[in-house]
């Protein structure tokens, strides 16, 4: 009976210092008459390689960690020449080292990581060359912008263009 009160008090403590370490936030803006909110967990680079390294080239990310990144729009929106209707949508990106990145809305806005992610069920694809800067940014932020939503980690930015 001890042995499982303490795997239950050493899982219970896992589950809140992982919590803490990513905490859940939430940007929202208009983009013209559209208002966009992007819920996320946002984890810190702390010293680590993120690209390449934490966040594999060629592999599809959540593009945030714990639960999956949602994006929702009150109207429809065209991204990258698709209309997206309004709704609630995962977001996901696959960083690839030498080549654009592949930004991805998909049906899925529920699951936890890129476990369950499915091709079948994006709504839109979109290649984006990321722009690396000096300055770090040390916890994962999300920000609506007067083009589109951007996200910026560790030295890399890169916007999603929404009209």
């Amino acid at each position: 009976m001890k042995k499982i009160k303490f795997t239950l008090l050493f899982l219970l403590v896992t589950v809140v210092t992982f919590a803490q370490e990513s905490p859940r936030k939430k940007a929202t803006g208009k983009i013209g008459e559209t208002a966009i909110a992007i819920d996320y967990g946002s984890p810190s680079v702390k010293g680590r390689t993120i690209w390449g390294g934490l966040e594999k080239y060629g592999k599809v990310w959540r593009a945030g960690a714990n639960e999956n990144t949602t994006f929702s729009f009150d109207k429809e929106v065209t991204i990258g020449g698709t209309s997206i209707p309004a709704g609630k949508y995962g977001f996901f990106i696959i960083p690839n080292e030498n080549e654009d990145w592949v930004l991805i809305l998909n049906k899925k806005n529920d699951g936890w990581g890129a476990f369950s992610y499915n091709k079948k069920e994006d709504i839109v694809r979109l290649n984006v060359t990321p722009k690396f800067v000096d300055t770090n940014q040390e916890t994962l932020a999300y920000s609506i912008v007067e083009n589109g939503v951007q996200l910026a980690w560790g030295k890399m930015r890169i916007i999603l263009p929404v009209d």
